[in-house]
């Protein structure tokens, strides 16, 4: 699998967001129409889409659900969704809605049980989210964080038949403050599965730097903030990326 772009949309309240450090007093709207908002980065070249349900990470519940389900099957690429997703129901449904991938989070640590029936049912369109906060494992919005380590979690997780993972660096996450290259490279090193990056992206350097840990196991990179404000810029991006994969 190739090193992948994916431009991320969070939503909450119906209306596209970016938090600052996943804090929720601290959002600013990018766009009130999620799905116009997927149809400007898939015009500019995306491949993948990256899909937050704010509201249900934060709660368990949400109104959006709909939203994504229809966003999901209006687009034409893969959509990956992430947000509050703890049971069955909420899985299955996604599913159903074709979703091609659904990012677990919370349940990781809070229900295994949980995570490794949907493994063992679904596989590859499973991905383990993994939010860190100086190293340890943030769950339900990032408001609650645990003593278990990134490290720690994401090898329970390949016991139990995880193949990719997303890492967020809480700190650095709607910065725009710089990936923190080193710490996703050191998880796909120790898990030696698929790992997305997430968190602070600020430059088309911090993704080249990434696309060359392809070999070690760094998938791809969740671009947020710096899509939005400009500093990055989608076509120029994957060009770039591109050609690092083919020096």
């Amino acid at each position: 699998m190739n090193f992948q772009l994916y431009p991320a949309i969070d939503i909450r309240g119906g209306r596209c967001v970016r938090l600052t450090q996943g804090d929720y007093d601290r959002e600013t709207v990018y766009g009130e129409d999620p799905l116009q908002v997927a149809q400007t980065w898939i015009r500019q070249g995306a491949e993948w889409l990256h899909v937050v349900d704010l509201d249900a990470a934060r709660s368990g519940e949400s109104a959006n659900y709909r939203l994504i389900e229809e966003l999901t099957r209006l687009v034409e690429v893969p959509v990956q969704v992430g947000g509050g997703v703890r049971d069955h129901k909420r899985l299955e449904r996604l599913l159903e809605a074709g979703v091609s991938r659904v990012v677990i989070g919370s349940a990781a640590l809070d229900d295994p049980a949980f995570v490794k029936e949907a493994l063992k049912s679904h596989g590859r369109r499973i991905a383990i989210g993994i939010d860190a906060r100086n190293g340890k494992v943030a769950t339900h919005g990032w408001l609650d964080t645990s003593e278990v380590s990134a490290e720690e979690l994401a090898a329970e997780m390949v016991q139990l038949g995880a193949e990719t993972f997303v890492f967020t660096d809480i700190s650095r996450d709607g910065t725009l403050s710089g990936a923190n290259v080193q710490a996703v490279r050191d998880l796909a090193r120790a898990c030696k599965k698929q790992v997305i990056a997430s968190g602070g992206v600020k430059s088309i350097d911090d993704l080249k730097e990434l696309a060359k840990a392809e070999r070690e196991g760094v998938q791809g990179a969740i671009i947020g903030k710096a899509l939005y404000t400009g500093a990055i810029r989608l076509g120029e991006a994957m060009r770039e990326v591109a050609g690092v994969r083919n020096q």
